[in-house]
C-alpha cells in the first residue's frame, strides 16, 4: 500500500472504530422531530432539515457550556422506554451505514429518569435497543460490535451509582465507565471513590480531560485517578515544546494511554482552532496513541467519514494515517484482547489493503 491520498466515497467504505460517541448526541433530526411531538416537548424547529441546521449553528459558538445545552432537545426525547429503544437501535444501524465495525456508545442513564424509568431500567433498554440494531445491521451485511460506556456526570452526586450500574450489567453489554460533565471546576478526583471501586471490580474506564481545563486535568484523570484513556486529552499539548515532550507528555505517550481526539468537535467548543492545525496530526506523528471520533454526531453535524475526510482534504492524511488510528482505538477498545486482535486481523487490516 502506498503512501497516497484517497477520495471521500473510498474513505466511505473502509472499516472504522470509534471510541468517543455520546448517544444523546447522536440522534437522527427526523427521530427527535417525531417523539417530541409524542412527548410534547418544543424544539426550536419541527423541520428536520432546519432542526439539523439549527444543532450545527448552536454549538458553533466556541463555548462548551453552550454546547453541553443544546442536548436539552435530545434528552427530552430520551425519558421513555419507547424512546430509547428507537433512538438505541437507530444508533447502531447509524454507525453500520457510516463503515463502523466496531463502536463504544457512552451516556448518563441518571439524565435519562425524569420520567418513570430507574436508572437500571435505562440501562436495560438501551442495551435492549442496541442489541436490536446489531442484529438488524448483521442481517444487512453490515455488522457492527457496540460496547457501551456508562457515564457519571461529575458536577452532580450519582457518579458512584453509575458506577455501580457499569459493575452490574459489565456481562450484558457494558465495557467500561466515563466521567463526563463541565470540566473545569469538577475535578475527576471529587470522584475517586468510583474510580476506585471501578479498578477493584477489574472495570476499565475512561475520563473527559483535557478539552476545557488544561495539563491539571489530565494529570489528575491520569495519575489520581488512574484512566486508560483520556477523552479529548487535545490539551496534552501544552506539556509539548518544540516537539520535546514533558514528563506528563511523556507518560501519557510511552504507557500508550489513548487519546479520544474529536476534531469537529474540539473546533466548535473553541479546543482547537482548525482542523489543518488541530493537534491531533503532530500528536500522530510524535507516537501518541491517538483515536479519531466523533463525539456528537447531530450537534456537530458529522460522521466518522466526514471526520477522515477533513482531516484528508485539510492536514494531509494518507490512507496508512487512517488505517493506523483506526487500529488504535481497536487496540485500546475496552473488550477483551481476542476480540480486539479479531477485528484488526480479519476486518480492519484486509479492509485497508488497497
Amino acid at each position: 500500500m502506498t503512501a497516497t491520498r484517497v477520495d471521500a466515497e473510498l474513505i466511505r467504505r473502509l472499516p472504522k472504530a470509534v471510541l468517543h460517541d455520546h448517544l444523546d448526541g447522536g440522534l437522527r433530526p427526523a427521530t427527535v422531530v417525531e417523539l417530541a411531538a409524542e412527548v410534547g416537548h418544543t424544539l426550536p424547529t419541527t423541520d428536520p432539515d432546519e432542526l439539523a441546521a439549527w444543532y450545527f449553528e448552536a454549538a458553533n459558538s466556541g463555548d462548551l457550556v453552550r454546547y453541553i445545552a443544546t442536548f436539552e432537545h435530545t434528552l427530552a426525547v430520551m425519558q421513555t422506554r419507547e424512546g430509547l429503544l428507537r433512538t438505541a437501535e437507530e444508533y447502531v444501524l447509524d454507525l453500520a451505514a457510516d463503515g463502523v465495525v466496531y463502536g463504544e456508545v457512552r451516556y448518563a442513564p441518571e439524565l435519562n429518569t425524569n420520567g418513570e424509568l430507574t436508572m437500571a431500567e435505562v440501562v436495560e433498554t438501551v442495551q435492549e435497543g442496541l442489541a436490536a440494531g446489531m442484529a438488524k445491521a448483521a442481517a444487512a451485511g453490515t455488522p457492527v460490535r457496540v460496547g457501551t460506556l456508562l457515564c457519571g456526570m461529575r458536577m452532580f452526586d450519582r457518579v458512584r451509582e453509575a458506577a455501580d450500574l457499569a459493575v452490574a450489567f459489565r456481562d450484558a453489554g457494558v465495557v467500561g465507565f466515563d466521567i463526563a460533565g463541565a470540566e473545569d471546576g469538577f475535578p475527576a478526583a471529587d470522584h475517586r471513590d468510583a474510580f476506585e471501586y471501578l479498578r477493584r471490580e477489574n472495570v476499565p474506564f475512561t475520563i473527559h480531560a483535557g478539552e476545557a481545563h488544561g495539563l491539571p486535568s489530565i494529570h489528575q484523570a491520569v495519575q489520581v485517578c488512574g484512566a486508560q484513556r483520556l477523552g479529548h486529552g487535545v490539551r496534552i499539548t501544552e506539556d509539548i515544546v518544540d516537539d520535546k515532550l514533558g514528563r506528563l507528555a511523556g507518560w501519557v505517550r510511552d504507557r500508550r494511554i489513548a487519546l479520544e481526539m474529536c476534531p469537529t468537535s474540539n473546533l466548535q467548543t473553541g479546543a482547537a482552532t482548525s482542523i489543518a492545525e488541530h493537534p491531533i496530526t503532530a500528536l500522530k506523528d510524535l507516537g501518541f496513541r491517538v483515536t479519531l471520533n466523533t463525539d456528537n454526531r447531530l450537534v456537530s453535524g458529522t460522521t466518522m467519514t466526514r471526520e477522515m475526510s477533513l482531516l484528508v482534504e485539510d492536514a494531509g492524511w494518507t490512507v496508512e494515517d487512517l488505517r493506523t488510528v483506526t487500529v488504535n482505538a481497536l487496540k485500546s477498545a475496552f473488550i477483551p484482547f481476542d476480540e480486539r486482535r479479531a477485528l484488526i486481523e480479519d476486518v480492519v487490516l484486509p479492509g485497508y489493503a488497497l
